[in-house]
């Protein structure tokens, strides 16, 4: 039985405390990550995102919540959203489970 897969949620607020731009930057990263899934797990016939990368707005900031299990599914998709967060300066913390 593989251990619970662990979240993490990109705050759109830089290090120095400036709301990251673009406005729709959380529906973009969610986007380009849109086609990994879980297997068997189909988009259907329209548009949607990942359940691995959604944006999210917490306490009033626009975020994106990864899950830490698509790094099962391509290694590199993992590596593009953390690599995304810190080249911009975001925040990146673990989701309280119990939240």
């Amino acid at each position: 039985m593989n251990p619970p897969s662990r979240k993490y949620v990109i705050r759109g607020v830089t290090r120095d405390g400036r709301t990251f731009r673009p406005s729709d930057w959380p529906e973009r990263l969610a986007g380009a990550m849109s086609c990994f899934r879980p297997e068997g797990v189909a988009s259907g016939a329209h548009l949607g995102y990942s359940p691995y990368c959604v944006p999210r707005v917490i306490d009033g900031v626009k975020c994106v919540v990864v899950d830490e299990a698509v790094r099962e599914v391509e290694p590199k998709a993992w590596d593009f959203v953390m690599s995304f967060a810190r080249d911009n300066e975001l925040g990146v913390a673990p989701v309280d489970p119990a939240a």
